[in-house]
This record gives structure tokens, sequence and C-alpha cells, in this order.
């Protein structure tokens, strides 16, 4: 790698106020303060699994619910990987991910395509975790593929309990990024594409 792949992006609405730094090649430290105790906790998955360095500063509407603070935090770390991985040189471009947590099992698969899409089939057993409204784990990978232009599958294999459904959905996510982020040291100069671009 010639350069630190990191990047801070702001996002600053009506409705809330982010600001998200991260360094692809950390060591999983986290620091998070989004509101939603069990969001925090989630995207500390995704900092821990994913060996990524994740602060997340967010400060939302949350007197009205947690969808503008969720969907916001999707974009900018969305933005934020994109920001970083700058034109992907030498990732290995794809990752995939298994987790299961006790009853749950969860499978992530992610293509850093340049072309954002999202196929997520989580049926949650339970409609709130905690304060989190577990309908809104789709509004954060969806701002979150919509801004870092990958294409991204996710399933939930089976599960009873609705926080081990999420909890194995972003430890899956982070493996799944991991991988896909990856300097290939077979071709860690090229593109792996066979446009030459992505």
């Amino acid at each position: 790698m010639s350069s630190p792949r990191t990047a801070e992006v702001s996002r600053n609405t009506a409705e809330t106020q982010i600001t998200v730094k991260l360094n692809l090649d950390g060591s999983g430290r986290a620091q998070l303060a989004t509101g939603i105790g069990f969001f925090d906790h989630m995207l500390d998955q995704i900092a821990r699994h994913g060996l990524i360095d994740l602060d997340v500063q967010a400060h939302g509407d949350l007197h009205i619910d947690g969808h503008h603070t969720v969907e916001d935090v999707g974009i900018t770390l969305g933005q934020a990987v994109s920001k970083a991985v700058g034109d992907k040189k030498g990732i290995r471009r794809y990752g995939h991910a298994y987790v299961p947590l006790d009853e749950a099992l969860s499978r992530v698969v992610i293509d850093f395509s340049g072309r954002p899409g999202l196929v997520m089939h989580v049926p949650f057993k339970s409609g709130m975790i905690g304060t989190f409204d577990s309908q809104l784990t789709f509004e954060f990978f969806q701002g979150f593929v919509n801004h870092a232009f990958v294409t991204l599958h996710i399933d939930n294999l089976r599960g009873e309990n609705a926080h081990h459904q999420a909890e194995t959905v972003f430890k899956a996510f982070g493996r799944a990024l991991r991988a896909a982020l990856e300097i290939d040291p077979r071709a860690p100069v090229a593109i792996p594409s066979t446009k030459g671009s992505l």
C-alpha cells in the first residue's frame, strides 16, 4: 500500500449531524456514540471483525425515532469507505463470511463492484432489540450500499432470537468487508476487473 487507507466524512442535515473517521488497515478499535446502545454494539462488531479503526459520532432526532440516525450513519460510513478505498487497486474485491451465534447463522457476501445493490433476507423474530428498531438494519445497509458503491447480499439462514440474528449479520458483514478490502499479495497494484476499473 502506497498510502494509508483512511477517511473522515461529515454529514450535516436538519435531522442529523454525523462524523465518521476510519482506517481500513486498523486493529478493530472503535469509538462510538450514536445515542442508540444496540446500534453502537453492532457498529463495534463491524470494527472488531473488519479490523477497521472506526470513530462514529452522531447526533440525531432520536426524540422522533432512530430512523434518520441509523440511515445517515450508513450513508456516511459508505462514503468514508469509498473515500478510503480509493481506486480499489490491489484489493481482493470480493468477500464473504458465515457467522453463527448460538441458534442463529448468517451469511454476507460483498462485491466492491462500483454498482450499488442490496439483497437482504433477515426475518427478524422481534420488532425491537432494546431501543433499536430491527427494521432499521435494512435502512443502514441500504445507505451504506448506495454510497460505498458495493453489491451486498445478506441472508440470515436461521435464528430465533432477534439480538442473535442481528449480531450474526453485523459480524459477518465486518468479516466479509475485511476479506474484500485485503490487499491481494499476488496482484497488489492491479484493478480486480477485466474492465480495468471499478
